[in-house]
């Protein structure tokens, strides 16, 4: 097996190429280069030294992968005749895919590996930039990386961005955490006699003349808590504050029961503006269910029984695990197919033991979704009738039983016949997709809304309802309903 030696061409020009690796390119006898644009190698064709590039493969493709991994299999492929060397800008391990697939490769018993160290870009930029990485630093792909990838309090070096394009995609990305005008670096050629700094407003990111494949971009650190709070993390560490010694004292007294009635508010809010098709509300009603999702958190992180970690790997272990046919190899059809199996690993994760039907269906703050949730799981297992006229009947028989109850019965027969009609009235609701509970909610912010203009028109006029008839008080709900749109 014949070896495939890669060497690291250094980050600037000639004179910062060790002396070790100047002597193997001058003596390489099949010098291929992933690029010829690198100021060590135009100063080695001055000096007669030839080499073949792999340039032309970045016409051939639109990815960055695609031109990599054509690049390693051509090696690969050129290493069964004899040994080649293979040079690339930097050091060899540090940002350069093409020899990480080279390295996995030599693990698969495909090639014979030597990889010869060169200057890698990092340390000309640190000197550059005047940064301590013991501060906290990110490298990062700028072909691939993502909006979660990054973390505001460290600074950032993004590789790779070779051109407007791009820095393109690195600008948008970056600007879905960072403010349109902030302030970034364009490096390029650190450490060489062509060493060029250029700070720009983000926006200005793509637009700039200096962008080749010796371009790093710097994104410095936001010290301010109020310039990260697009972070997970900086609303952890809101909350906790909140509940520290020396924080809120409402706060630090809530407990994981006192906190349950404004979970239960925040979520009949959030379906409010759901129904209200209102994004600007979603935003702000998802932010408060939000808040109590990592307050009941926190509290179990202070008490000492869990963390946020724990919840993050409960449901994301769920998640993966009753989703074989994404992250797995399991085949579905329909979504019934996956109601299906949902429910077969749901009963394996409980041991394969019988589950009753009605078992986790309860809701404690809302009867109306209990009865709903008990309904809807009867039905799965063929408890129902076959179409909505079943249910208009069993409503009018409940009906008629309450309304004789009203009339001859007593109160407990007739609080029984009542909760009889009501169970109905949800199960109507059920064949027609209808959710009882937002029903209610609609109707409760419905007469709220009405009963308030009629109370501001009492007080506008005679200022107290026992001034007025119920006539009267009936005109004002009129006109209430068309001022306010019959909802």
């Amino acid at each position: 097996m014949h070896t495939i030696t890669v060497l690291g061409l250094g980050a600037g020009d000639l004179e910062q190429l060790p002396l070790g690796v100047y002597k193997k390119l001058v003596k390489a006898q099949r010098l291929y280069v992933r690029t010829a644009e690198h100021p060590v190698l135009q100063e080695l064709v001055n000096e007669g030294i030839s080499f073949e590039s792999f340039d032309a493969i970045y016409e051939k493709h639109d990815a960055f992968e695609a031109v990599y991994k054509e690049i390693v299999e051509t090696l690969i492929t050129l290493s069964q005749s004899d040994s080649l060397f293979y040079a690339v800008p930097g050091h060899p391990l540090v940002a350069e895919q093409t020899v990480q697939w080279l390295v996995e490769a030599e693990t698969e018993g495909r090639i014979q590996l030597e990889i010869v160290g060169g200057q890698s870009f990092l340390d000309p930029i640190f000197n550059a930039l005047r940064i301590d990485p013991i501060e906290g630093f990110q490298l990062l792909d700028g072909t691939m990386f993502k909006r979660d990838d990054v973390q505001m309090s460290q600074h950032v070096l993004i590789a790779q961005v070779y051109d407007a394009y791009s820095a393109s995609d690195v600008k948008l990305t970056l600007m879905e955490k960072y403010p349109e005008d902030y302030p970034v670096t364009i490096v390029t050629a650190a450490g060489s006699a062509d060493e060029l700094l250029r700070v720009v407003p983000l926006y200005e990111l793509d637009r700039a003349a200096e962008l080749n494949n010796l371009t790093t971009i710097y994104v410095p650190p936001t010290n301010k808590r109020e310039a990260r709070l697009k972070e997970w993390s900086t609303f952890r560490e809101i909350i906790a504050m909140l509940r520290a010694p020396e924080g809120c004292p409402w706060d630090r007294e809530q407990t994981h029961e006192t906190l349950k009635k404004y979970l239960i508010e925040e979520v009949h809010e959030f379906l409010q503006a759901v129904n209200d098709q209102d994004d600007d509300g979603m935003i702000e009603e998802l932010g408060d269910i939000l808040l109590q999702v990592f307050l009941h958190a926190q509290i179990g992180e202070d008490d000492g029984y869990f963390s946020l970690e724990d919840v993050l790997e409960s449901v994301s272990s769920k998640m993966i695990r009753r989703h074989p046919h994404v992250f797995g190899d399991v085949k579905v059809e329909s979504s019934e197919d996956v109601l299906r199996n949902w429910q077969q690993l749901k009963s394996e994760e409980k041991g394969n033991q019988h589950i009753l039907v009605l078992d986790g269906q309860e809701r404690s703050e809302s009867s109306l979704l209990t009865s709903y949730n008990f309904q809807k799981a009867a039905a799965k297992v063929g408890f129902d009738w076959p179409n909505a006229e079943g249910a208009w009947l069993k409503f009018e028989e409940e009906w008629k039983e309450f309304t004789h109850e009203i009339n001859a019965g007593t109160k407990a027969s007739q609080l029984d016949e009542l909760g009889d009609v009501l169970f109905t009235i949800v199960n109507v609701a059920r064949f027609y997709g209808l959710s009882p509970e937002e029903a209610m909610i609609h109707a409760n912010r419905k007469f709220k809304t009405r009963f308030q203009f009629v109370e501001e028109s009492v007080a506008r006029g005679k200022g107290e309802f026992s001034e007025y008839t119920l006539d009267e008080l009936e005109a004002f709900w009129q006109q209430a309903k068309q001022s306010k749109g019959d909802e």
